[in-house]
């Protein structure tokens, strides 16, 4: 009997491959007339999902999933081979429902779970700076008196909750799908019991700003998780703004400079280093390659100041750089040169950790981000 595991990168093809595939049928179904919509996005119709979370610690599921993929694959090629092929057409028939039935169908229903609605939706917000602050200010008043300033939980009104409401600071936020989290705070949560522990906001709170808010605690939680760690546990990315380019007279936004290192200026006034293998963003005043525009600057520093776990008044000196991807990678504080430590957003706990004195700082440091990319994940797919 053969021992064969799957490799890390067949896990994420194959969760890649779920969600996607689940995604297609949502959308096939809306399109048939035969669900509605959500939130302007396809509902998913069913009240159950694949969750294939559970093959990153049981190899096995994915092994056995795998398989059944390949007898069915198997099962269309020789079906096709019997219609083109008379001769061999039993025969190949016979040996492709052979496939199909040896092959452990048993691992389908273990990856079954609940779905809502809103499972596969994806929020619309683009990570905008103008977005985050606005779901710190939805935050503000809707969730602070119970999840405390700090999204730990202990708000003066969490002892009066019949449950004690969770941090979120930790991996919580990327557990779940982004549809699913958008679903809880829409329609609230219960116990086992079917009793309420969180109220649901719906007439409170419009879907975009539903959206806004969880920007606002993927945001938070990685500012305090940065603050307590020293690094950024999950991928987040670089607040999205408006920036103007050279001599282009037209502005574009952050995110269509995707495809290159972005080094940004954490606050006005700020020297940025002339490198051909960075693209530097500054806020006014500095010969950068681009400049946020003005008005856009108060909302872009107090993004970013949620995201490093800091007060606004605190950016002072930072600067942070984004991969070409758009992840927030690393981070220099005031007063220090670049070093390859510096590189706060790493795929392991111990990637490209030396702090060894380099000729080339910068240099060193964006060959470390490079040799390791990293990805998200939320529900256990990658992003």
């Amino acid at each position: 009997m053969i021992d064969w595991s799957p490799t890390p990168e067949q896990i994420n093809w194959l969760l890649g491959l779920m969600t996607e595939a689940q995604d297609a049928l949502r959308r096939a179904v809306f399109a048939l007339g035969l669900s509605e919509a959500v939130a302007g996005q396809p509902a998913w119709p069913w009240a159950q999902r694949l969750h294939g979370e559970s093959m990153l610690f049981e190899p096995a599921q994915a092994r056995r999933l795998l398989l059944c993929l390949g007898a069915l694959a198997g099962l269309v090629l020789l079906s096709g081979t019997a219609l083109g092929w008379r001769r061999l057409r039993w025969p190949a028939l016979g040996l492709g429902w052979g496939l199909a039935l040896a092959a452990p169908w048993g691992v389908v229903p273990q990856l079954l779970g609940p779905a809502v609605p809103t499972s596969f939706h994806v929020s619309d917000t683009g990570f905008q700076a103008h977005a985050i602050v606005q779901g710190q200010r939805l935050y503000g008043q809707h969730c602070l008196r119970c999840h405390g300033t700090d999204g730990r939980g202990e708000g003066p009104e969490a002892s009066s909750l019949p449950m004690w409401p969770p941090n979120l600071n930790g991996r919580l936020l990327w557990q779940r799908p982004e549809g699913e989290l958008w679903w809880a705070v829409h329609q609230g949560l219960q116990d086992h019991a079917g009793r309420p522990t969180m109220p649901g906001f719906a007439r409170q709170l419009e879907s975009e700003q539903i959206w806004q808010l969880l920007d606002f605690l993927q945001a938070q939680a990685s500012g305090q998780t940065l603050a307590r760690e020293g690094r950024w546990e999950q991928p987040v990315r670089l607040p999205d703004a408006r920036v103007r380019c050279g001599a282009d007279p037209l502005p574009r936004p952050l995110s269509a400079l995707q495809g290159q290192r972005l080094l940004v200026a954490g606050a006005a006034d700020q020297a940025l280093p002339l490198d051909p293998r960075v693209s530097t963003v500054g806020q006014g005043g500095g010969a950068a390659d681009c400049e946020l525009l003005a008005a856009d600057r108060a909302d872009f520093d107090q993004a970013l100041a949620v995201l490093l776990g800091q007060s606004g008044s605190g950016l002072a000196g930072q600067q942070v750089l984004a991969d070409r991807q758009g992840w927030l990678r690393a981070r220099a504080m005031p007063g220090r040169a670049w070093s390859v430590a510096d590189l706060v957003c790493r795929s392991g706990p111990d990637a490209a950790r030396a702090s060894a004195p380099a000729p080339d700082p910068l240099g060193t440091l964006v060959a470390a981000m490079d040799a390791d990319p990293v990805a998200a994940r939320r529900g256990g797919y990658p992003h």
